[in-house]
């Protein structure tokens, strides 16, 4: 595919930013900046390409790397700068700033006073980890300087926690800039770059992620089964790239992380199987890498929701693309570069059914929290799942009104996500029996069916039952 898709949302908050900046500010302060952040490989960059070819405005570009120190920050910005086409980008030549402020004094010299600019800064958290004083000094250049003047600063980066703590009480940015999240692409998204039926477009999703580099390289209309035997039989496919690219930037050496997250990702998702997966480590050498993973946002730990509380935490790897990629594809890498793909693809062949069934239940989830309030009973305000530490009861959707700890339960569900196998009345009759062991549900506690391949339940008319077209418009 060609072209650029969605992100609609995004640009009309981008525009209307500029155009605040075109039209100037409150005390001659028209200067505005956004913090933008997002997931690795989301297309953050991409937006910021394609909001700045639409502006037709003046415009500095600068991307940092994982360099060795501010120096050559400094050196890669001015370079970046000169090169710009900002109007007085010709300040730049031939200068060697010493510091961030007087590189960001340059900065403000290279913009126009009477017509808009654009100033993007990206992987902006490479330059703060090499400069401790970068914030300060991006602070005090938009307090004296950049916001006088008619620009759009734009700080773009990946380290979630990070770019999230910029705006924070005590920080030097903290209330100069307005924060903007760009998830990836949606489950309708991912519906309408491929032109998939809702079904097999949530099959899309999961394996892709949302991830616009994978979905470009996805063919209109084909199927998951037929897109990867192709894409797993090219070692330099988005599909195969992005995980490994991933994982080398948020963990370049902290190898006990990433044994934990590879032992999440192969289907473990207790803390001693998890423990126990990745070499038997120690419990606190465990608990700070799950600390770390849970930090940034790589994975995500849960607890069973009902009215009692429970200490039966369960962990999941957020991204989908990265499940799948953990699951089927990083491991097996050497297989593919020597040619035999055929060994992965029957892999996935024979587990796709069973870890589809678990991977789908966040995003079932997900997709009932956006459902407009009639959709669900009316104090819903939690979406969960039920366990405990043998499995049994084990229930993939509770409504409460609020989590951790529910005050009321609202709903109990099932969800059957299988191509050809229809829910019946023996899976409402197991449905029923779970309920009746979940705290605070009991029988009159309404029933829930999301059902891929349709429902058998002739005369049963106390079942609210949701489609994969239900779900799927949910994000629209």
């Amino acid at each position: 595919m060609d072209g650029f898709f969605g992100r609609t949302r995004e640009l009309e908050l981008l525009d209307k930013a500029l155009d605040r900046a075109r039209s100037g500010g409150r005390a001659g302060r028209p200067g505005r900046a956004i913090l933008m952040r997002g997931r690795r490989r989301v297309g953050k960059s991409r937006l910021a390409e394609e909001f700045i070819e639409r502006s037709r405005v003046p415009y500095l570009y600068f991307t940092a790397s994982a360099l060795k120190s501010a120096e050559l920050d400094l050196r890669q910005f001015t370079a970046a700068a000169a090169s710009s086409s900002l109007l007085g980008a010709g300040v730049f030549e031939g200068q060697s700033p010493a510091d961030w402020h007087a590189a960001l004094s340059l900065l403000a010299a290279a913009l126009s006073d009477d017509s808009p600019s654009i100033v993007v800064i990206d992987e902006m958290p490479y330059l703060i980890s090499n400069d401790s004083g970068f914030e300060g000094s991006l602070q005090a250049a938009f307090d004296r300087e950049l916001s006088r003047k008619p620009v759009l600063l734009l700080c773009i980066g990946s380290d979630l926690t990070m770019m999230e703590a910029l705006n924070t009480y005590g920080r030097p940015f903290h209330q100069r800039a307005t924060e903007m999240v760009v998830p990836p692409l949606s489950p309708a998204d991912v519906a309408d770059m491929t032109g998939l039926p809702a079904a097999e477009a949530f099959d899309a999703f999961l394996i892709s992620g949302g991830l616009p580099l994978i979905l470009d390289d996805w063919p209109h209309g084909a199927r998951a089964r037929d897109y990867l035997a192709d894409a797993v039989a090219d070692p330099t496919s988005p599909l195969l790239v992005s995980g490994e690219r991933s994982l080398a930037a948020e963990f370049p050496a902290d190898t006990q992380a990433k044994l934990v997250l590879s032992a999440i990702g192969s289907g473990e998702r207790t803390h001693t199987l998890i423990g126990r997966a990745a070499g038997d480590l120690p419990t606190a050498t465990l608990t700070r890498a799950l600390r770390l993973l849970t930090r940034k946002r790589i994975i995500t730990a849960e607890t069973p929701l009902s009215t009692h509380p429970s200490r039966e935490t369960r962990y999941w790897v957020a991204d989908p693309h990265l499940r799948f990629w953990l699951a089927f594809l990083g491991p097996y890498l050497p297989e593919i570069e020597r040619g035999r793909s055929d060994l992965v693809i029957g892999r996935v062949d024979r587990s796709w059914t069973s870890w589809r069934g678990a991977a789908i239940e966040p995003v079932l989830r997900e997709s009932l929290r956006r459902m407009q309030p009639a959709a669900l009973p009316g104090s819903t305000r939690a979406i969960g799942g039920y366990w405990t530490r043998t499995n049994y009861p084990q229930i993939d959707i509770v409504c409460a009104d609020r989590e951790p700890v529910a005050r009321r339960i609202t709903a109990v569900g099932s969800a059957k996500w299988q191509d050809h196998r229809r829910f019946d009345r023996h899976d409402l009759t197991e449905l029923i029996v779970q309920r009746s062991m979940l705290p605070g549900a009991d029988a009159s506690t309404p029933l829930i069916v999301i059902a891929r391949a349709g429902v058998d339940l002739t005369d049963v008319t106390d079942v609210t039952v949701f489609t994969p077209g239900d779900l799927l418009e949910a994000w629209r």
